[in-house]
């Protein structure tokens, strides 16, 4: 079983992962795959807010 380390590792790296294909879905104007990153954005910050991981510097969406 992993430890509380591992999956807020782990969740942050996804975090990351979906802010810069986020990015990349606005600059092409890509609404529906932004909508959908969206998703997933919300849900791992949501996550990441109850494991006590400070947003403020990771954060580069801010919604």
């Amino acid at each position: 079983m992993p430890s509380n380390a591992e999956i807020v590792k782990d969740t942050v790296e996804q975090f990351r992962k979906v802010q810069r294909y986020m990015i990349i879905a606005r600059e092409e104007n890509a609404t529906r795959t932004y909508a959908e990153l969206k998703d997933d954005y919300v849900s791992l910050k949501a996550v990441l807010n109850v494991m006590g991981v400070n947003l403020t510097d990771i954060d580069k969406i801010k919604e």
